[in-house]
C-alpha cells in the first residue's frame, strides 16, 4: 500500500479549511515553518502543486480543491470510527438547512431530537439558497436538487402552495362574500379563484423567481388566468408574507411545513380551496461513503418519521 506522508495529511486539511498557513499553525499548535514544510512535503510526493500563495492568504488549486473533498471525508471517517471504538458515543454532526424550514418546522422538535437522541450534537448551518454538497459546508443537508452522485437521498416533502389569512380576515371575507348568516362549518363552501380576486393577494417572490409568480400558478392550476386589476402585495420571503397575513393584511400562498405549530393552526385559516404542487421536494442527503456512521443515520430516521408524523410524507 503506497500511502502518501501521513503527518502531512491533518495539516493540509487545516490549511485547507482556514485559507492559512498560519491560522492552521495556531490551530494545531506547531510552527508556521513547520505547516509549509508539510505542505511542500506532500506536494512533492504527489508532485502536484496544492495551493497558490498570495502574502499571508493560500487558496487551493483545482487539484488541491479535489484532494481536499477526498481527505477531509477520509480523515472524517477515521475520526468517527475512533470515537466509536473508544466509546465516545456522542455525534458531532453539521446539518445544512433553509432558513424558513430550519425556523417554522425543524427548530421547534429540536427538543424532541435532544430528549431521544442525547448523543447527537447538531449545529445548524443555515442557508437561504440551495447549497453546495461538500464535508466542507455541512456533515449532511435538507435540499430539493439530487444532483450528485456522490450522496444519498431520503424524500422528506414534496411542497404544495394553498392560501391562508388571518382569523380576522377570513371574517371580512365572509361578509364581503354574503357568507356571515351561516355558522362555519368545516364542509365550507369553497371559495372560487374570482372571489378570490377581489382580497388582496400576499405574493412571495422567491418561489418561482417573478413577481405574482405564485398566485399565477395557483390560477393556473384550475386552468385560470389571474384577473387582471389584483391587489398583489409583494415580498421577497415566504415568512414576510405570512406575517403580513398574520395581521390581517391579505390572503397568502404558504406551504405545510411553515404552518406546523399549534398557534400557526390557531392564527391562519386555510381558505376552502385549491392548491397547487411547486414541483419541489425536499430531501435529506448524507454522502453515501457515509452510510455507516451511527449519528448520521439516527438523524435521518428521525427527520424522516418526523415528517410522517407531521404529515409532510406519507406512507
Amino acid at each position: 500500500m503506497r500511502l502518501p506522508p501521513l503527518k502531512a495529511l491533518p495539516v493540509f486539511e487545516a490549511a485547507a479549511r482556514l485559507n492559512s498557513f498560519s491560522a492552521a499553525s495556531e490551530e494545531l499548535a506547531i510552527t508556521q515553518s513547520a505547516v509549509s514544510h508539510q505542505i511542500k512535503q506532500l506536494e512533492t510526493y504527489l508532485g502536484e502543486r496544492l495551493f497558490w500563495r498570495s502574502g499571508r492568504r493560500v487558496t487551493l488549486t483545482d487539484e488541491g480543491r479535489q484532494y481536499f473533498d477526498a481527505i477531509g471525508s477520509a480523515l472524517l471517517q477515521i475520526e468517527r470510527a475512533s470515537e466509536q471504538l473508544l466509546g465516545h458515543e456522542e455525534s458531532r454532526l453539521r446539518l445544512s438547512v433553509f432558513s424558513s424550514f430550519a425556523v417554522r418546522w425543524l427548530v421547534p422538535r429540536l427538543p424532541d431530537l435532544q430528549r431521544l437522541h442525547p448523543q447527537i450534537d447538531l449545529a445548524l448551518e443555515m442557508s437561504s439558497e440551495n447549497p453546495v454538497l461538500s464535508d466542507r459546508v455541512a456533515d449532511c443537508f435538507i435540499t430539493i436538487h439530487r444532483d450528485s452522485r456522490a450522496y444519498s437521498y431520503d424524500l422528506l416533502y414534496e411542497e404544495r402552495l394553498f392560501p391562508v389569512c388571518s382569523q380576522d380576515y377570513w371574517q371580512r371575507m365572509r361578509r364581503e362574500l354574503g357568507r356571515d348568516a351561516e355558522p362555519e362549518r368545516r364542509d365550507e363552501q369553497p371559495v372560487s379563484p374570482g372571489e378570490m380576486a377581489g382580497f388582496s393577494l400576499l405574493s412571495t417572490h422567491s418561489i418561482f423567481d417573478r413577481p405574482a409568480g405564485d398566485w399565477e400558478a395557483w390560477y393556473s392550476a384550475v386552468s385560470e388566468l389571474m384577473p387582471t386589476g389584483t391587489r398583489v402585495q409583494h415580498f421577497s420571503h415566504m415568512l414576510l408574507a405570512l406575517e403580513a397575513a398574520r395581521f390581517h393584511q391579505g390572503i397568502a400562498l404558504t406551504n405545510d411545513y411553515m404552518l406546523s405549530t399549534r398557534k400557526d393552526s390557531e392564527d391562519f385559516v386555510r381558505l376552502p380551496t385549491h392548491s397547487v404542487v411547486t414541483g419541489d421536494k425536499f430531501y435529506f442527503a448524507w454522502k453515501t461513503s457515509r452510510r455507516r456512521e451511527r449519528g448520521i443515520q439516527t438523524l435521518r430516521r428521525w427527520l424522516v418519521d418526523e415528517a410522517i408524523r407531521g404529515g409532510l410524507r406519507g406512507e
